[in-house]
């Protein structure tokens, strides 16, 4: 059943979301979201990044440069120059 709603949501998210306000967000509500970053860490924590294609990099950064613009993300200092080409 969840994953029917889930799914009627993304099909017509148009109607639930805007450019301004993505599917998911809630005004008016703060999340507090606490990192764990003790050892042992998690299983997929471990595994070694691998590179990406310069097609993937690319629409990688696209796709940040949007969510920093939709206010999901928000840019730190020393971040800004892996964002800019």
């Amino acid at each position: 059943m969840r994953h029917e709603l889930i799914d009627v949501l993304y099909t017509y998210r148009h109607a639930f979301s805007s450019d301004k306000e993505p599917l998911g967000t809630i005004k008016g509500h703060v999340v507090d979201i606490t990192l764990n970053i003790d050892r042992p860490y998690h299983p997929v924590l471990r595994i070694p990044a691998y590179p990406a294609s310069p097609r993937a990099r690319k629409d990688l950064k696209k796709h940040i440069l949007e969510l920093i613009q939709l206010g999901v993300l928000i840019k730190l200092a020393h971040n800004e120059e892996a964002l800019s080409d």
